[in-house]
């Protein structure tokens, strides 16, 4: 999951080496935190949140799959 995430994140990007993603899981929810560069959050977030917002719909599509729940937070 971390994978997946990390990778649709490195293609959003224009300096995919500064992507950090860091994840736990405690009794089924997954929470991921997504850390981008200041001049790259804009790019990660979209026009109204529809960039952040479909990664956060892909990562629980995926981890629906595994019956669990994901939390993205996005840190620069």
């Amino acid at each position: 999951m971390k994978a997946l995430l990390e990778m649709l994140v490195k293609r959003i990007v224009d300096t995919p080496d500064e992507v950090n993603v860091t994840g736990f899981e405690r009794k089924g929810a997954m929470r991921f935190e997504v850390s981008v560069p200041d001049r790259e959050v804009a790019m990660v977030v979209g026009r109204h949140g529809r960039v952040i917002n479909a990664l956060r719909q892909v990562m629980s599509a995926a981890a629906s799959r595994e019956r669990k729940s994901v939390s993205i937070e996005l840190k620069s």
